[in-house]
Formats: C-alpha cells, sequence, structure tokens
C-alpha cells in the first residue's frame, strides 16, 4: 500500500454532532457531517455505511481508521472509541486518535499566512477545554498542553493577534472582548461553521502523522481524552461498587 493511496476513514463523535468522513491521502470522497436522529449506538453503523457509499467504497477498502478523542461529551466518546475498535479488530486496519481539539483548530484555513489560534469549547460548570497553536505555512504547531480552566485563565496566557474559535464562542465572546481591551491581545473570531470538530479535518491530521512515521498505540489501549478527574474515575467506582 503506497501512501499515496492510503484511504482513511475518519470520525468524530466528542459533541452532538457527529461527523464522519473518507479520504483518499488529502481527498474528499464522502462525508456526513449532522445531528443524529437516534440514539447515537444504534445509528453510527448506518451512517458510516452512507459515507462509505457516497465514496464509492467497502469497509475492506479502508487501510486506516482515524477517531477524535474529545475531549467532549463522556457518552459519545465512548460510542465512538468503541464502534472504531470494533472497525478495527473486524478489518484488522490500524486507528490513529487525535483530540477533537486539534480538528477544530485544523478548521482554520487561510492561505498561508502564520496564524496563532486558540481553541475554547464549553466544558459547563462555566469552564472550557482549551489548547493554543500556531498555524503556519508548515502545519499546526500545538503549543502546550490541552488544558480544561476558566476562560479568564486561557486569556491571560494568549497575546498578540489570536484567531479563536470553538463552540466556547457562544458563552465566552462578550469576556474575550472585554479582556481585550487591555490591548495584550486582539481577537478575531472564526465563523460557527468552523466551531466544531469535522471529521475531514481528523483525516488530514491523521494522514500527516502517518507520513510522517508517527508511531500510536494500539487500538485496544486507545482511550478517549478526559481532562475532569472524576470523569476518569466512573469505571473505577463502578466496578468498587459492584464488587
Amino acid at each position: 500500500m503506497g501512501e499515496w493511496a492510503m484511504k482513511i476513514l475518519a470520525m468524530d463523535t466528542s459533541t452532538r454532532r457527529l461527523s464522519v468522513a473518507v479520504t483518499e491521502g488529502e481527498t474528499l470522497l464522502g462525508a456526513r457531517y449532522f445531528r443524529p436522529r437516534r440514539d447515537l449506538a444504534l445509528s453510527l453503523a448506518s451512517d458510516l455505511e452512507r459515507v462509505l457509499a457516497t465514496a464509492g467504497l467497502a469497509l475492506k477498502d479502508i487501510d486506516v481508521f482515524v477517531i477524535g478523542l474529545g475531549p467532549g461529551s463522556f457518552t459519545g466518546l465512548r460510542v465512538g472509541l468503541s464502534g472504531v475498535k470494533a472497525l478495527a479488530l473486524a478489518t484488522g486496519k490500524p486507528v490513529v486518535g487525535l483530540s477533537s481539539l486539534d480538528a477544530i483548530a485544523m478548521n482554520i484555513r487561510l492561505a498561508c499566512k502564520d496564524l496563532q489560534i486558540c481553541v475554547v469549547t464549553d466544558a459547563r460548570r462555566n469552564l472550557v477545554y482549551s489548547a493554543v497553536y500556531d498555524r503556519t505555512s508548515a502545519g499546526l504547531v500545538r503549543k502546550g498542553e490541552y488544558r480544561l480552566d476558566s476562560i479568564s485563565t486561557v486569556l491571560g496566557s494568549v497575546s498578540g493577534q489570536v484567531i479563536f474559535t470553538g463552540d466556547g464562542l457562544t458563552l465566552f465572546r462578550d469576556e474575550i472582548l472585554r479582556e481585550s481591551a487591555s490591548g495584550r491581545f486582539t481577537p478575531v473570531f472564526a465563523s460557527e461553521r468552523c466551531w466544531h470538530p469535522r471529521a475531514v479535518s481528523l483525516a488530514i491530521l491523521g494522514y500527516a502523522c502517518l507520513r510522517q512515521g508517527q508511531v500510536f498505540p494500539s487500538a485496544e489501549t486507545l482511550v478517549p481524552l478526559y481532562l475532569y478527574p472524576e470523569d476518569c474515575q466512573v469505571g473505577k467506582e463502578k466496578s468498587r461498587k459492584a464488587g
């Protein structure tokens, strides 16, 4: 299999909007981006079949799967990851797991101008999931860790011209504007169509990582990116109570 012919099935279930895409390298062959009408666990298989049909491919034609690991919806992430693990087991193909925040940052494509991008998504409890990136003609580079913070803490870490994106703008746009009055940073707000993770962005990121020879964990060891400590303990607590 040559890298230029690599066929990728990518999906993200970290938000209320399911995103599925099939690419050949960086070329989009088919995609769906919508709110599931039924329970996600029941509808996911048929949604994948539709995208494959649009691309003119069968599941056996896929060379690698790419999955968004969040952070995001606890239930959605579990369903999506379980689904992609089942596909990997059935086909014997590898899985690439990437942060859904990376996919949101990848939605910002303004020629080859150097950009600083700050992704802020609603984590509830008046907090945001966030990450800051440099976007250059050479690619996307994350600066620092994925974070769970207040919006004021996030804003304290940026300077200069910053493109803000993510559904956290629904809640915190006004606060960003107020904080920018200090002159420390100048905000530019991405359009709403760029606020959510898109599977095609995940596919392009995954393809770039594979071409660079990056090695990923096996599908069996992949886990969602949870930033709330209590979320990480849900399974353990249930096990203790059952015992």
